[in-house]
């Protein structure tokens, strides 16, 4: 795989377990807003998947699991090969995707391989391809891989990173009206890593934030604010 990050330990990024973090090179999304423009649009400095995969087996009984995040995971073509090596272990794995590969979750949820999903939910439909910077998009495959996550087949989440310039209110109602019946929610706020794809982005402020929760609330109950 190519991985351009890796983070040793967390107990953030995967709900209430001890977890390291790989972070895969290459997306198929421009999203502006996009803090590791270093694993999206310039060439990284990759690390060595053996070692990693050493550092892992090293620290079982200390670690719960591995998240693998990016860029973009699917990408990769031998992701199920790396995943397959991790869950051997006896680790946990959370995936983060933007869901634009239904087919590849499913076969990843079908056949064991992952235990957690974080998806990135965008925006509302009429505004995804603009949030995720592309000219169009086949909303479609989003649309299935929320489907596939609603099933319940797993344990998962959906989250919107938000700024100022691309979202609102009238937004959240939609994305509400689209995944109601969600168990969880998170609402992030945009952080400028100083790592941008463009610096066309700004955060909403406190008032803001509880503004977009507001709206889709009635929707999605257990909505939450995330890192503010």
């Amino acid at each position: 795989m190519l991985i351009g990050g890796f983070q040793k330990m967390t107990m953030l990024d995967y709900p209430t377990k001890i977890a390291c973090t790989i972070f895969t090179h290459g997306c198929n999304f421009r999203c502006p807003f996009c803090h590791n423009a270093r694993l999206v649009v310039r060439e990284p400095d990759l690390f060595d998947e053996n070692e990693i995969l050493s550092y892992i087996n090293k620290r079982r009984g200390v670690l719960d699991g591995v998240c693998i995040s990016g860029g973009e995971p699917m990408l990769q073509g031998d992701l199920f090969d790396f995943m397959k090596k991790v869950k051997d272990m006896g680790m946990l794995i959370k995936l983060d995707t933007n869901g634009y590969f239904p087919d590849k979750l499913s076969d990843a949820i079908n056949s064991g391989l992952v235990d957690y999903v974080a998806m990135d939910i965008k925006n509302c439909k009429d505004k995804y391809a603009l949030t995720a910077g592309l000219d169009n998009m086949d909303i479609s495959k989003i649309e299935k891989s929320v489907d596939i996550l609603m099933s319940g087949k797993i344990d998962f989440e959906f989250r919107t990173t938000v700024t100022r310039e691309l979202h609102s209110p009238a937004d959240f109602v939609k994305i509400g009206e689209w995944i109601k019946g969600n168990e969880k929610y998170y609402i992030q706020s945009f952080i400028d890593s100083g790592e941008l794809i463009e610096n066309s982005s700004s955060p909403l402020d406190m008032q803001g934030l509880e503004a977009l929760k507001e709206a889709v609330l009635p929707y999605v109950p257990n909505t939450l604010l995330r890192g503010v």
